[in-house]
């Protein structure tokens, strides 16, 4: 197999360059993969990422880099595809940083599976470790707050590219954050596709140490999130995506209460948060935040809806 590795960026550079340099340290046991190449879709970055990439070239041997005005993952991810020539593709996000043998992983498990299934109706999901360790990502180990249920999250999937194709890839109405991988899973779903774990896959997915400072651009990405839910749901109006998008009266009443309807905020729990932090616990001060990021993302979930019901 010949695999093609995509990547959406946007002003992401400096774990973005430690992505790269990883992948190009990729070693092979044997024959399975014939090559590989890596296909960056820059969605208008502002941060000199594409004069990193000039500067770079000869250390980056496998990288074909694509640009696009900011459109969003789903469009940037559907340019990636269209110029791979891979008959494999892996969905990565540019700060990840894989191991030497993420992909030989997933070359193993493909093969394996389509064997044992004797059908290529599958795609493999890697396992993704959150980290803030920004000095040395692949030392952070597994912990039980890392498990996703996810059936198709674009952070580390590897698939065979006609089933792309044929369920007719990213759908660019999600041009803000959220769900446009999930969305195509549900296709690839009705397709037949079986979801095969890959834990030897391993991708260490950083962001920063949670702060204060973080919390208005959390507060936005809940509230696009609420409205590419609904988009989500009206293309399929099932329960299991109500559930998905929390756009049912249970998650309204349970976010409603244990924020006490919004009392419970970024201003009122601020200085919790901050406590929290200078003790050198940002990932339960990030915890306590979820109590108001999930208020709003319900609430702009229903807003989404009855302002398109009304329409």
């Amino acid at each position: 197999m010949y695999i093609s590795v995509v990547i959406p960026t946007y002003n992401r550079l400096p774990i973005l360059q430690k992505c790269l340099l990883a992948l190009e340290k990729q070693e092979f046991s044997d024959d399975k993969i014939s090559g590989y190449e890596i296909v960056l879709v820059d969605d208008g970055s502002s941060d000199r990422t594409l004069v990193w990439l000039a500067e770079n070239q000869a250390k980056l041997p496998h990288v074909k880099v694509f640009e696009q005005n900011h459109q969003g993952a789903a469009a940037a991810r559907n340019l990636g595809v269209t110029n791979a020539v891979g008959d494999t593709i892996v969905f990565i996000d540019s700060d990840l940083v894989v191991t030497e043998t993420f992909l030989q992983s997933h070359a193993n498990a493909l093969a394996k599976n389509e064997r044992d299934l004797n059908s290529d109706r599958l795609f493999t999901y890697g396992a993704v470790i959150n980290t803030n360790n920004f000095e040395d990502p692949t030392a952070e180990p597994y912990k039980i707050t890392d498990f996703s249920a996810a059936y198709f999250a674009t952070g580390n999937v590897a698939i065979a590219r006609h089933w792309l194709e044929k369920a007719g890839l990213f759908d660019t109405g999600f041009q803000l954050y959220g769900w446009e991988d999930l969305e195509l899973g549900v296709r690839l779903k009705k397709l037949g596709l079986k979801l095969i774990k890959c834990p030897e896959a391993v991708g260490y997915h950083w962001h920063p140490a949670f702060d204060l400072d973080q919390i208005p651009s959390a507060i936005e990405r809940e509230i696009q999130r609420g409205k590419m839910g609904v988009i989500f749901y009206q293309k399929h109006p099932t329960f299991d995506v109500k559930m998905m998008i929390q756009m049912t009266v249970l998650h309204r009443l349970l976010w409603g209460i244990l924020s006490l309807g919004g009392t419970l905020n970024e201003r009122s729990l601020k200085s919790t948060m901050q406590w929290l932090i200078d003790r050198g616990k940002p990932q339960l001060a990030e915890q306590v935040a979820r109590i108001f990021l999930n208020w709003y993302n319900v609430r702009a979930v229903y807003a989404a809806y009855n302002q398109k019901n009304i329409r």
